[in-house]
């Protein structure tokens, strides 16, 4: 979640609870004059004194602070971006566990085929001892010539003592060279997992550093949200027990006014209009150098309405990805939804483009299709970072619209929406045509 995307938020609550106390003074100071109740109450120069200092207190209070949960503020964002960054260092990581794994268990295959082999020929030496023995080939060789019945028993013996030395060499050769194989392959497939086993333990580090890292920013964010919510409602009590007080008076003053014009003058002076607040320009649209060349239409439609079906999906940190949204990782594990690059890794996916698993990855393996600000398509990926020398800071990502808009995993709390390309962030990063 960047800076900018936290203060909109609050923002928002904060315009939610100024609508209501506007509506709360403008009750107070329409009340229809023409109804017959009785006068209207008017306050004493004490009590609307006494008011005006409470809001001043509460604003002064308000402003005091301001400085400070700004700057926690910024440090919780920051705590937070190093969790994304963190976050992709365990993937990178538990990819090359992943290969590495493989890698363990085709040796370990290996290794089981050479020792099997190695049975099969510690058993051919058994039945050879076997059938030697039963044949009587196991005596000396003179004894058994001497022990022969006849002539032609003699030349048999001879010629059977001559082929069972012959084969007992060859039997011996094959089982020694069985045994160093069996031993060879068993000796790497220890190694190949010993290395898998220690790039999983990294894996696991990076990932609980990052768990820790994002938990941290929330509770961080939590308590200043609270602190400043505090502040306002203390703010906004103050001012709606001031306006009201001010809107008691008005409406005194003006029934006291009537009053004495009915006392001259049958027809009372109308009151004059209240005048509507002028309505706010509407501010043009932000524009942002590259080396893309054209989309492709058919995949950039293909992946944009792919990225619409999950319209109102749940953020979810480390969610998602090709086959679409699951489960994320602690402290979203609960949480069934997708990551600002889960979302986009999906969205291609469906068009046959393989754009790489995180933010960084996404814009290194797109680095040479770069776009400029200027020249933004539909389909374009958009990212932000904290140091635009430094593709390793990119924490986030979104895929660009058209007309200023785009669609992204925003942040946690949050769900797959539509917004406004913010590409005049100071964070933001720069933009990648897959496509092109």
């Amino acid at each position: 979640m960047s800076t900018q995307d936290g203060t909109h938020r609050r923002g928002a609550r904060w315009v939610h609870r100024m609508i209501g106390v506007g509506a709360v003074a403008v009750i107070g100071l329409v009340a229809a004059p023409g109804i017959a109740v009785a006068a209207p109450r008017n306050p004493s120069d004490a009590q609307l004194t006494q008011a005006q200092q409470a809001k001043a207190d509460a604003a002064a209070r308000v402003g005091a602070i301001t400085d400070q949960l700004t700057q926690a503020r910024a440090a919780a964002d920051a705590s937070h971006q190093a969790a994304l960054i963190a976050l992709q260092d365990y993937e990178d990581k538990q990819a090359a566990y992943e290969t590495a794994r493989a890698t363990a268990d085709a040796a370990s295959a290996v290794a089981a085929a050479a020792a099997a082999d190695l049975v099969e020929g510690r058993n051919d030496v058994v039945a050879f001892a076997r059938t030697s023995y039963m044949q009587g080939t196991t005596a000396p060789g003179m004894a058994a010539l001497l022990s022969a019945g006849g002539p032609a028993e003699f030349v048999e013996r001879a010629a059977l003592l001559d082929a069972a030395g012959v084969h007992r060499t060859d039997v011996l050769t094959e089982l020694t060279v069985l045994q160093v194989q069996a031993d060879a392959a068993d000796a790497v497939a220890k190694e190949t997992v010993e290395a898998a086993t220690a790039i999983q333990a990294q894996a696991a580090d990076l990932l609980a550093h990052a768990q820790t890292q994002e938990v941290s920013a929330r509770a961080q964010a939590d308590a200043i949200d609270a602190e400043e919510d505090g502040l306002r409602a203390e703010l906004q009590q103050a001012e709606q027990t001031l306006y009201a007080l001010e809107g008691a008076r008005t409406a005194a003053q003006q029934q006291a006014a009537r009053q004495a014009a009915s006392a001259t003058q049958r027809t009372p002076t109308p009151a004059p209009p209240v005048a509507s607040p002028p309505r706010p320009a509407p501010q043009a649209p932000s524009s942002g150098g590259g080396t893309a060349g054209a989309p492709s239409a058919s995949a950039v439609q293909t992946a944009i309405a792919a990225a619409r079906t999950q319209l109102g999906v749940a953020y979810s940190w480390g969610g998602g990805g090709s086959n679409g949204p699951s489960y994320g990782i602690s402290p979203d594990t609960q949480v069934f939804g997708f990551d600002c690059s889960g979302l986009t890794q999906y969205a291609y996916a469906q068009a046959g483009i393989a754009i790489g698993g995180t933010s960084r990855d996404q814009w290194w393996l797109n680095r040479r299709k770069q776009v400029a600000t200027g020249d933004l398509k539909p389909g374009d990926l958009l990212f932000w970072g904290g140091d635009r020398n430094d593709y390793m800071s990119i924490t986030h990502v979104a895929l660009y619209l058209g007309n200023g808009q785009m669609i992204e995993a925003p942040d946690r709390g949050k769900h797959v929406t539509i917004a406004s390309a913010r590409t005049a962030s100071s964070t933001y990063f720069g933009a990648v045509r897959p496509t092109a």
